[in-house]
């Protein structure tokens, strides 16, 4: 299985001040801190080498954390530094942690689709980055992405179109190539990389059925809560359902 690069540096202000003194990713989620659900997610899905991403408060979640041993897992740090390098800069510092291709997991993203799917769908393509998507409908946020039957067409944030049905699942696969061509130790986003590759092409899309949790809200802590209170009540394991290719 491929490894995962998790983002766990931001500084999550909408969370304040509850992360004035913790990072988000050890905010507590009925009764455990996040990552402690988002790892033994992950491992659950056939996931076993993890780096973490980590700036702001980076030292407490590694304390935690520490190996990685506590969730059968192999769990590796790289530090942005005394500046923050934004989600892509930070991936572009964790390369040398890092396989020729890896999964990116957004910090606050529980995402109980199928891993391994979508690991052979980008093993499959021709695509350097793959981006998984949930058909949203403007449900759970604003939805920002167009799509055919196999590529990423418009994924924007802020410019929005009557064509994007679709919204950034939370989780990418990408060939290190990607981002070895960014400078080191400059500031970047994510999303900027997302679409440089849609603009060349290079952008696979892969439709997740179910929808995602997140912890970046007061709302979306509310929700993942009772999501996972009400899987421990019936027994399940992750909740997965059928993840298709577009």
């Amino acid at each position: 299985m491929l490894p995962c690069a998790i983002l766990c540096g931001g500084l999550a202000t909408r969370l304040r001040p509850v992360t004035e003194t913790i990072p988000k990713s050890l905010i507590p989620i009925n009764g455990e801190p996040f990552i402690t659900h988002q790892l033994r997610l992950l491992k659950s899905k056939g996931v076993t080498d993890a780096v973490l991403c980590v700036g702001y408060l980076g030292e407490m979640i590694r304390d935690f954390v520490g190996t990685g041993t506590k969730f059968n897992m192999n769990v590796s740090y790289s530090f942005d530094g005394e500046t923050l390098l934004g989600t892509a800069g930070a991936i572009r510092k964790a390369l040398p942690l890092l396989d020729a291709a890896f999964f990116v997991l957004y910090g606050d993203s529980y995402l109980t689709c199928d891993y391994t799917q979508i690991a052979e769908a980008f093993t499959m393509g021709k695509a350097r980055g793959l981006m998984t998507i949930y058909r949203n409908e403007g449900r759970f946020d604003t939805s920002n992405v167009e799509a055919n039957d196999s590529f990423i067409l418009r994924y924007d944030k802020r410019n929005r179109t009557p064509g994007m049905h679709y919204i950034d699942y939370g989780l990418g696969v990408f060939a290190q190539s990607v981002f070895s061509e960014l400078p080191a130790n400059e500031i970047r986003d994510l999303a900027e990389v997302y679409q440089k590759l849609c603009s060349e092409g290079d952008l696979a899309g892969y439709e997740v059925e179910e929808r995602f949790y997140e912890i970046g809200s007061a709302q979306g802590i509310g929700d993942l809560e009772e999501y996972l209170a009400g899987q421990r009540g019936s027994g399940a394991a992750s909740g997965q359902r059928t993840t298709n290719s577009l």
